[in-house]
């Protein structure tokens, strides 16, 4: 914990951006029938009915101190995904950064040997190169800024029906087009301190 907290008091340096990164899924719902248009003092109303068209999986990228994010639609989640997305911020957003600071979860495909798995070693070492990895711990998935980005998505774009993958590509680009356009940094104040005074039950008891 006290490790995330710790880059998130690092100033900000374009060389050295931190990145926030996490993913979710969606799960991609058509109209079983035609929704009946608005009327005068009338909604567009839906039926309760619906067609199940799978799920697609985002991966979401922040910057928080500079309020720039990106979002990667993919089919999957494998480890496969997860370097290719982590190739792309590399090499396509971050190409002139001496080294990449990226905040994520434990979950087990978020590992170097993900982009081994993926890429021919000498690949997957320059990528590496270029990474520095700081997870959250346990249970902390909230440390990660990326979450607040995330809220904004849902709550803004994907609070409802999405029936096709082409589709959900189109209204979150239309969705990080805005929000890029006018960029809200984050000013996150939870601090070590604060963790050490708030959360001191998860700090073990040292025995004099």
């Amino acid at each position: 914990m006290e490790d995330v907290l710790d880059v998130y008091t690092q100033p900000y340096n374009p060389r050295y951006p931190t990145i926030c990164m996490d993913e979710s899924s969606k799960q991609l719902v058509g109209e079983a029938r035609q929704p009946l248009p608005a009327e005068p003092g009338q909604p567009v109303r839906y039926d309760y009915e619906y067609q199940r068209n799978g799920v697609c999986n985002l991966f979401l990228f922040c910057e928080p101190l500079v309020g720039w994010r990106h979002i990667e639609v993919t089919e999957r989640r494998t480890q496969q995904d997860w370097a290719w997305a982590m190739k792309a911020l590399v090499d396509d957003y971050y190409p002139a950064a001496d080294r990449i600071t990226v905040v994520l979860d434990n979950l087990n495909t978020h590992v170097p040997a993900s982009l081994y798995a993926t890429f021919p070693p000498a690949e997957a070492h320059r990528l590496l190169r270029r990474l520095e990895f700081h997870h959250t711990p346990k249970h902390g998935s909230w440390l990660n800024m990326a979450e607040l980005e995330f809220s904004v998505l849902s709550r803004q774009c994907l609070d409802r029906r999405i029936g096709t993958q082409a589709t959900l590509v189109c209204e979150v680009a239309a969705w990080e087009a805005r929000r890029n356009a006018d960029p809200t940094p984050v000013n996150w104040r939870f601090t070590t301190q604060d963790a050490r005074i708030k959360l001191k039950r998860l700090y073990p008891e040292i025995q004099d």
